[in-house]
């Protein structure tokens, strides 16, 4: 599996796609209670529910991911078997609106900025770039993460061509964090030293 994220599509429409407007409101809301518990069954994580609406038709887009405690993406097979299951719940909601609807099923993709507690503990191991509040931002891959924080290995630039160096861990506090970032890699993980970690049913992103 690539970076790319993995995306399953079920149309209800008849009609194929169209460019869709997105919709917010409080169906969303109550879509998001109604898929959930079907998620969860299948030790996944929802992250997100929109409804787009293109004419007389809708699009509903629901973003999965593992939980945090896992590393990885969300292989292929796994969104296609949760996209059958949403699918059929939504087929089944009586309150549901009468309108034709296709659904879209994805995980997050690598270059999702990491805005959550969950979205760091997600992407142990990864290189990532970090914005400080009142500090030198960071580039390291991440070592740990606990309640208070993150803590890196930073990655000292060197000159071109040459590997480059790792300094000291350092411990960032969430409350200094503005902002992060994947950095898209193509280097093994066990070439910084790093164990694989179980992934469940998953596939390495």
């Amino acid at each position: 599996m690539t970076n790319a994220e993995a995306t399953t599509s079920t149309d209800r429409t008849g009609t194929g796609k169209a460019e869709a407007a997105p919709v917010h409101n409080v169906e969303a809301e109550r879509l998001h209670a109604l898929l959930e518990p079907a998620v969860l069954a299948n030790r996944l994580y929802l992250e997100e529910v929109s409804i787009h609406v293109a004419g007389a038709n809708r699009v509903v887009h629901v973003v999965v991911d593992l939980p945090q405690e896992e590393t990885g993406g969300v292989g292929l097979d796994v969104i296609a078997e949760i996209s059958k299951t949403l699918s059929d719940t939504l087929d089944n909601d009586p309150s549901m609106d009468a309108r034709p609807y296709e659904l879209e099923v994805s995980s997050p993709g690598v270059g999702r900025p990491l805005t959550e507690e969950r979205h760091w503990h997600r992407a142990r191991g990864r290189m990532v770039h970090v914005n400080v509040i009142q500090g030198d931002n960071v580039t390291g891959r991440i070592q740990s993460v606990d309640d208070e924080g993150v803590t890196l290995v930073p990655e000292i630039a060197v000159k071109k061509g040459m590997k480059p160096k790792q300094g000291e861990p350092v411990k960032l506090p969430f409350d200094r964090i503005r902002s992060g970032k994947v950095e898209i890699e193509f280097s093994r993980l066990d070439e910084a030293g790093l164990e694989k970690e179980h992934n469940g049913p998953s596939e390495e992103a």
